[in-house]
């Protein structure tokens, strides 16, 4: 598989336990700093078209604004109702200050 390393943010811009949405190529992606670590997912809630990173961050898990639905953003999995499908989540490599992430 080819890897579409793209940079979205510098390290500094997103501060442990909190969260930010980046758009690439008109597409949105949410960006986490879990712990001093990154990860990414695609941004819009599979329940409804909502932008997560409008909800709330608590630990690992992003909870939806609009329905509640509660997603791991480690893995991307469900954890809590109404939404059942997961998050795709991103590769997310760090370069010096630079945070690029996998929109392939």
């Amino acid at each position: 598989m080819t890897h579409n390393f793209i940079k979205v943010a510098r390290v500094g811009d997103i501060k442990p336990g909190k969260m930010q949405c980046v758009k690439v190529a008109g597409r949105r992606y949410l960006l986490a700093n879990i712990d001093g670590s990154v990860y990414a997912t695609d941004d819009t809630c599979t329940h409804e078209d909502a932008s997560l990173s409008s909800g709330s961050l608590h630990g690992e898990y992003v909870k939806c604004p609009l329905h509640n639905s509660r997603f791991n953003v480690r893995t991307g999995q469900v954890m809590e109702d109404p939404a059942t499908q997961n998050l795709v989540t991103r590769p997310v490599r760090i370069d010096g200050d630079d945070i690029l992430i996998d929109v392939s």
